[in-house]
């Protein structure tokens, strides 16, 4: 059996994802849902009406769908694949080619690549076409089934963040199939855990499923790593940064022995426009004479208050001195800070956490 007694409610204006190992239901139960797969038996309710009770064109037609590979038609431009839907339902060729151009800008396409074809385009470029065309007729629901599975991990990030953009504009229902779990916990407002045999381990939001798994099952899909993943839903807002510890490329002598203080063993060098080089002793430091490929690296640097603690914690990991760099949004150095003040924040905010647990109990 694919799916056994399956039984959730899918918000509105928000995005559920159904993860799990491979066999669990995860795509029957998409497919059921626009009647590609019928069920067996149970009720499948869309705005409080049973799916069955109208015509099966008329509700696939109302849900946009798109899957991994895009699913294009190859011997169509990209402007006719998107249009695709609007031209079924009756629209006229230029009302829905100008729907199709608008959806093209909308999610990052170049109007350029209008008259190409399918296989003109990259991985990630077919993509954004699979979610333009899903979105042409202005569906109230959109079903994606694994659909940046396919693609390297730089545009697959690419891929989640204009998701995440597009659904902060447009506010659809979505239903989202993956297998990562990582994706998941980054785009899902709600999670479905499901378990061999299409039975629902766990259904609930990212941040309780990794503080408060259901069971051993739903633990061990998490991975051992769940903690880390955890602080994603810690802001760095409240993290004191340290100004003190920066000089620029220019700095005279003064300016350097002015910012070497016990308490921090490393200098952040930054260019004339304010972003960060490199580390370094203040000792190795020349006045007017800096060469930034002397510096250590300074690892990958959060913007302090939009990024998360993890972010800041994997950008002091990643530094050789073990401090992290905070940048604003321009990314100009806006302070540094260290593992243990991160560790201290880390802590508060499970302090936070427990107490704002009992006072909701």
């Amino acid at each position: 059996m694919a799916v056994d007694r399956l039984s959730l409610e899918i918000p509105d204006r928000s995005i559920t994802v159904l993860v799990g190992p491979s066999g669990c239901g995860k795509t029957t139960t998409l497919r059921m849902i626009n009647r590609m797969i019928e069920p067996s038996e149970g009720t499948i309710l869309l705005d409080g009406a049973d799916i069955t009770k109208q015509p099966v064109n008329t509700l696939r037609r109302s849900m946009g769908y798109v899957i991994q590979n895009a699913g294009l038609f190859q011997h169509r431009t990209i402007i006719d694949n998107i249009a695709t839907v609007p031209r079924l339902l009756g629209w006229s060729k230029d009302k829905a080619r100008a729907r199709a151009r608008e959806l093209m800008e909308r999610v990052g396409l170049d109007g350029a690549l209008a008259k190409r074809y399918p296989y003109q385009l990259s991985g990630g470029q077919q993509q954004r076409v699979g979610v333009a065309r899903a979105l042409a007729a202005d569906p109230p629901v959109l079903l994606m089934d694994e659909p940046f599975s396919a693609v390297d991990p730089i545009v697959r990030k690419g891929l989640q963040d204009e998701l995440l953009r597009l659904q902060a504009e447009l506010g659809k229902t979505i239903v989202f199939v993956t297998h990562d779990i990582d994706e998941a916990i980054k785009i899902g407002t709600m999670v479905a855990v499901m378990r061999t045999g299409g039975r629902l381990a766990q259904y609930a939001p990212p941040a309780e499923l990794l503080s408060d798994p259901a069971d051993a099952f739903v633990e061990d899909f998490l991975g051992t790593d769940r903690g880390i993943r955890r602080l994603s839903f810690f802001p760095s807002t409240g993290l004191e940064l340290t100004t003190t510890a920066i000089v620029a490329v220019d700095a005279t002598a003064e300016q350097i022995a002015a910012r070497a203080t016990p308490d921090v063993p490393y200098l952040l060098v930054t260019g004339l426009d304010g972003r960060p080089l490199g580390w370094s002793a203040p000792g190795d430091l020349t006045a007017g004479a800096v060469d930034p490929a002397e510096l250590l690296p300074f690892g990958r640097p959060f913007v302090h208050g939009e990024e998360s603690l993890r972010a800041a914690l994997d950008g002091a990991v990643l530094s050789p001195t073990g401090w992290a760099v905070a940048v604003d949004r321009e990314g100009r150095a806006a302070g540094v800070v260290s593992q243990q003040t991160i560790a201290e924040a880390i802590r508060t905010a499970h302090a936070e956490g427990r107490d704002a647990a009992k006072v909701a109990g």
